[in-house]
């Protein structure tokens, strides 16, 4: 019996690992709908082109710098993640068929300093996209032992049950090292399991997450925000967020150095 066990928690643990392909529809689709929210937060001219710009698109879903080169026609889009997928190597060489913009993926880390330097280099990005994927950069201590109903947490060897705290100075100064306008986009679903966790950094921000976030930014950046609803935002702007957090289910904005 405990060896029937033991082989379906390798397999459940197996499963959580390995990319799924069988919702492939919606791994093209997706993107799409997202850049819909995404695009207002970009610089474009006034054709609505980015010719001469740049983009490193952290935690890369491998579709969307297809879509932004179609629709923006930057100069050069970087895709970085952990976990490409398999198709990432196939679509940028074949993207040389449909657009000019040089596409390129790398299976990297955002904290891979080393890797990162012979990837990209000293390049500085005029745009830094982090689209779902700011709540994966969590590198601080497990905080579920803090929360309510889970002080009796024990964290496993391999942290699959846990998740991390989110260092807001320390990424957002990270990510503006390779970029000058940051954009972030994402989807939060409190009442759904996080299918894309990666060992502790999974955790959709909760709405106290956001606000300790937002007050961070609007002290120290320029922040602009874009969905759910357009402002600069400062103290007065952030309740008519914080309000707004509790309504939708995606948020959408950009940050610039002051």
């Amino acid at each position: 019996m405990s060896q029937k066990k033991n082989k379906r928690v390798e397999k459940e643990e197996c499963d959580e690992e390995e990319p799924k392909y069988e919702d492939d529809w919606h791994i093209w689709t997706d993107p799409l709908e997202e850049l819909s929210e995404i695009e207002d937060a970009f610089e474009a001219d006034d054709e609505n082109r980015l010719h001469g710009k740049t983009i490193l698109d952290v935690g890369t879903d491998c579709v969307k710098p297809l879509y932004i080169a179609l629709r923006f026609e930057p100069d050069k889009i970087v895709g970085i993640d952990e976990r490409l997928y398999l198709f990432a190597q196939d679509l940028a060489q074949k993207s040389k068929l449909f657009t000019q913009t040089d596409i390129q993926f790398y299976d990297c880390s955002l904290f891979d300093d080393e890797k990162l330097q012979k990837t990209v280099g000293n390049v500085k990005f005029d745009f830094v996209l982090v689209s779902k994927t700011l709540h994966h950069l969590r590198t601080g201590k497990c905080i579920l032992r803090d929360r309510e109903g889970t002080k009796d947490h024990k964290c496993r060897d391999d942290e699959k049950c846990c998740v991390y705290e989110f260092k807001k100075k320390e990424v957002f100064e990270r990510l503006f090292g390779y970029g000058k306008r940051v954009i972030v986009y994402e989807c939060f679903y409190p009442h759904e399991k996080d299918k894309d966790k990666v060992r502790g950094r999974g955790g959709h921000f909760t709405v106290k997450e956001w606000r300790r976030i937002f007050e961070h930014l609007s002290k120290n950046y320029r922040v602009e925000m874009v969905e759910p609803l357009r402002c600069h935002l400062d103290e007065k702007e952030l309740e008519k967020v914080i309000a707004k957090l509790r309504q939708v289910d995606c948020i959408c904005f950009y940050i610039e150095r002051r």
